[in-house]
């Protein structure tokens, strides 16, 4: 049995675990690497700030989110590739309340900037998947 998501530890797991998937992605590393030129050792650091926030209301993230992806040439099918990798990647390394709780908030914010960035006027599950 996996064990569910319980702390900072975890968490990490989780990003660099997820990260390392996008950064092998077809779909996902060009924009990350090419385009966004992400410095690595600077973004996973805030990722870490960013999902413990999320999670455990840590208040640890400071920034805005949005703003930095308007800019990235995306597509609804970036959104939906992010997502089918994040909760393919919580599923292989964890299982119960915490871990379906940040599948649950990565589909909210992913619908969140699709509908700000007009790729859906209606949220839904399916639209998304």
């Amino acid at each position: 049995m996996k064990k569910d998501i319980a702390n900072e530890a975890d968490i990490k797991l989780l990003v660099d675990t997820f990260y390392d998937t996008v950064n092998k992605d077809e779909l996902l590393s060009p924009v990350f690497n090419d385009f966004a030129h992400v410095n690595w050792e600077h973004h996973l650091p805030i990722m870490y700030n960013f999902w413990s926030s999320v999670l455990f209301g840590t208040m640890a993230y400071k920034g805005q989110p949005f703003p930095k992806h308007l800019r990235l040439p995306i597509e609804q099918k970036h959104f939906q590739r992010w997502i089918q990798l994040f909760t393919e990647t919580v599923d292989r390394l964890f299982e119960g309340t915490k871990a379906t709780e940040i599948k649950q908030k990565a589909l909210s914010i992913a619908q969140i900037f699709q509908m700000k960035m007009g790729f859906l006027s209606v949220i839904g599950k399916e639209e998304v998947l």
